[in-house]
């Protein structure tokens, strides 16, 4: 105990809760004076420690937007999908599907794929959510997004995918939308979130990754067959809906 009855050591000196030690201890100025001192450098404003200010920023902010959202489904797919495509036509075919099923729809935000589901909800009088996220080819916000918000990190808007869906789809995509899937089964199998469909539209697409998990995957043990489980394959939208209507309404029983 020191004389002033701190507790500090003599060597020592506490910046809020952090403690500093011989050399380390030696700071020309306080925090405070720092922070009210508008002069000197602003490198500060790239740290680490401000960052993680910004993501909890970011957290709250998704939070916020989306805890009053209805019952909804996340559909992933292709930014690269033509508006002339017959998987963008499958994907405002879903929208409206979803929308008239009573879901509001989550994507991504962005164009192709993404653009379509955010469509066909949208014209179907549903609510059409967008989480897009900052990318160095900007593409913002596609214009049939309701309900929007633009990220700076991929782990808190794949927080906001997982927390307030009830089902995922997947139309065709690509390395973002495999990225999606597999986190989402990964949870679903460990059981991070409760279990929910994961519904893989277009078999023309698909079908060889579900081969594949079904084959060399699943006869090598890397999984289970109820793991194998967690996944729908179909290439029929009513069907897709189906399945997610089907599991919502088994959560609410058990609920």
């Amino acid at each position: 105990m020191s004389a002033n009855g701190s507790g500090s050591r003599p060597d020592e000196r506490l910046r809020g809760p952090v403690v500093l030690r011989r050399e380390q201890k030696i700071e020309p100025t306080t925090t405070d004076q720092r922070l009210l001192d508008s002069r000197g450098p602003t490198d500060w404003v790239h740290t680490d420690p401000w960052r993680v200010m910004r993501i909890q920023a970011e957290f709250v902010e998704g939070f916020g937007m989306l805890a009053e959202l209805p019952r909804a489904v996340t559909v992933f797919g292709s930014a690269r999908t033509p508006r002339d495509h017959h998987e963008y036509a499958v994907g405002r075919a879903l929208g409206t599907a979803l929308a008239e099923a009573g879901y509001a729809v989550i994507t991504g935000g962005g164009p192709g794929a993404m653009e379509a589901v955010n469509k066909g909800a949208q014209e179907a009088g549903g609510l059409s959510v967008g989480l897009g996220i900052e990318l160095p080819f900007e593409q913002g916000l596609n214009d049939w997004v309701d309900l929007g918000i633009n990220f700076r990190y991929f782990f808190v808007r794949k927080t906001m995918f997982v927390k307030y869906s009830q089902a995922f789809v997947c139309l065709p995509g690509g390395f973002g939308t495999l990225d999606e899937l597999f986190e989402a089964l990964t949870l679903v199998q460990t059981k991070k979130v409760t279990k929910f469909p994961v519904v893989l539209l277009g078999s023309y697409y698909w079908q060889g990754l579900y081969d594949w998990i079904a084959g060399p995957v699943l006869e090598s043990g890397k999984i289970g067959e109820k793991d194998l489980a967690l996944l729908h394959l179909t290439d029929d939208v009513d069907d897709a809906v189906k399945v997610v209507h089907e599991a919502y309404r088994a959560w609410e029983e058990a609920h």
